[in-house]
């Protein structure tokens, strides 16, 4: 059932999303406020954007989100909030919304419209609530100063383009008959009002038609005469100290692959993996995450991030053992005081052989399949048909099984067959898969029974090539007698579908080949990999000869 509401009974906010990952701004949003037991359409509405005369062809980093006032204090609370007791009983929103990786902030909307003239009217008219402007968002315990002692602030906010200091003061003088009666303070105010001029913006957050032209910085006047998409302005809602900028300055950065001890060439970079665990819905201090295909333990380091109880496995046991006590995959949990994994040498192809499938485990799988790009997939075999070699116990430690390649079909009807094993019911699994552009989401994905679709978020990452986020919920109890039935009816078109995904590395030189100078680019890449080589090979000699020496001066 739809929420209807009228606007003066309405609490409004404005998300603004950070302009990157612009495919996964409504997934990770609808997603967390899923997991704080928020439905969009029956405890929240989401509203349409202003817009003058035109409509814009670009994605727009700001989302318009209206809950009940009846609700505020009573079911949703805000970091305002001074009744403790209240608080535990709500939703706190604030503590929601920072959750979500791609938020830049969130403002209290308190006029909104398609011109700076536009928004001051609607402010002045009262379409949006005069309950904001009377103060009675702030609290009225005794731990909240009244809203005539708060002191506040005006700050002003235009997409990719620059405007002077005396530009941006005639933009605040048009809000000056609001009279706040308070004092103002730029710095640590109490109160963080924003006026937020929106254009069109490109792919990389630039905009569309620059105010200003080169480095000499002069104004374009067509572009500049060109009015914005949409004018916005409230209050800043708070997080932490951070102000209106929710990620801060170091929030995403601190987890950054640069400053990992421990590093593979498919380690998942920091943000993306931020964002999965949320469209995996991981709770803090109870889910229990599971990682197939671990690797260096990016994602399942996100993942602890976020409060979970990590397990993770892999085929290749020299990578879970890391390279010395000093780089390997706990020593990236040290790193951030998180308690390591479980770690175990398995093979996904047959996790029925080595774990007890018939009771569902995790919360959430989440995970970076091998494709072959980077790493190639491997499965236990040899590729040598013959009899078993027996391996002594001395040898047992440091034995390293043989593989043997593992198609990626197969990768993927094995890692969705798992799933729908061990997930809980409404457990989710969020995975990556590569794709060109010829990719259709409706008809290649692999599908599984007893998973259902939730999103599918595309992150371009070359003209032609790019990889999607996919996220599936388990809707359906696994029936052990189907197993056969469910790997067979992965790929809907089968080879053809599978073969779109299996062959994108061979699919990426052929483009290649294509562009001028490859060849030479091709020639200089030999190069650098034959030195490369030599060079370890060397130093591998260099080591053992110095080695040789130490014990035979120990004899």
């Amino acid at each position: 059932m739809s929420l209807s509401l009228e606007a003066t009974e309405e609490y409004i906010l404005l998300i603004e999303f950070v302009h990157k990952h612009l495919d996964f701004h409504n997934a990770e949003l609808h997603s967390i406020l899923e997991m704080h037991g928020v439905q969009i359409g029956t405890d929240c509405l989401i509203r349409e954007l202003p817009i003058a005369g035109r409509t814009s062809e670009f994605r727009r980093p700001f989302k318009i989100l209206s809950f009940p006032w009846s609700s505020i204090g009573c079911k949703f609370c805000l970091d305002d909030c001074d009744d403790d007791a209240k608080r535990k009983k709500c939703t706190n929103l604030v503590s929601a919304f920072s959750r979500c990786t791609l938020i830049r902030g969130v403002l209290e909307l308190w006029g909104a419209g398609p011109t700076i003239d536009d928004c001051v009217e609607s402010i002045r008219s009262g379409y949006y609530p005069r309950r904001h402007q009377e103060g009675k968002h702030l609290g009225s315990g005794d731990g909240a100063k009244k809203f005539e002692e708060r002191t506040w602030s005006i700050l002003v906010h235009t997409l990719g383009s620059t405007y002077t200091r005396e530009e941006q003061n005639d933009m605040r003088s048009a809000f000056s008959f609001m009279n706040f009666p308070g004092r103002v303070q730029m710095k640590d105010p109490d109160d963080e009002y924003l006026f937020i001029r929106e254009v069109e913006l490109d792919g990389q957050g630039g905009a569309v038609y620059p105010r200003h032209s080169g480095i000499n910085k002069q104004i374009i006047p067509e572009n500049d005469a060109r009015p914005p998409l949409a004018c916005y302005f409230g209050r800043v809602l708070g997080n932490n100290g951070l102000g209106r900028n929710w990620r801060g300055s170091n929030r995403i950065e601190q987890y950054s692959l640069k400053k990992r001890c421990y590093l593979g060439p498919t380690s998942m970079d920091s943000e993306l993996s931020l964002i999965m665990t949320n469209l995996a819905q991981i709770q803090p201090c109870g889910s229990f995450v599971f990682d197939p295909f671990v690797g260096t333990g990016s994602i399942l380091l996100t993942a602890a991030l976020r409060g979970a109880f990590c397990f993770g496995t892999d085929i290749d046991l020299r990578v879970l053992r890391g390279r010395n006590h000093n780089e390997n995959i706990s020593s990236n949990f040290k790193q951030y005081n998180l308690k390591p994994p479980e770690l175990v040498r398995s093979d996904n192809a047959i996790y029925h052989r080595h774990f007890r499938s018939h009771l569902p485990l995790f919360d959430a799988i989440v995970t970076d399949p091998p494709y072959g790009i980077r790493a190639g997939a491997r499965k236990s075999g040899s590729r040598k048909c013959g009899e078993v070699r027996p391996i002594s116990d001395e040898h047992r430690y440091d034995h390293v099984a043989q593989t043997r390649p593992y198609a990626v079909s197969d990768v993927m009807s094995d890692l969705l067959n798992v799933a729908a094993m061990t997930l809980k019911m409404g457990g989710r699994l969020v995975y990556v898969i590569p794709s060109m552009s010829d990719f259709d989401e409706r008809m290649d994905l692999p599908q599984h029974e007893c998973l259902r679709l939730d999103y599918v978020c595309y992150q371009p990452l070359q003209t032609e090539y790019g990889r999607r986020t996919v996220t599936m919920k388990k809707v359906k109890e696994y029936d052990e007698k189907k197993r056969s039935q469910y790997l067979e009816n992965t790929w809907i078109n089968g080879a053809e579908s599978a073969e779109k995904v299996a062959n994108i590395r061979e699919r990426l030189i052929e483009t290649a080949k294509t562009k001028p100078g490859y060849e030479e680019k091709a020639l200089r890449r030999k190069a650098t990999r034959k030195a490369t080589k030599e060079a370890k090979k060397k130093a591998k000699r260099e080591a053992a000869a110095i080695d040789a020496a130490s014990k035979s001066e120990c004899l």
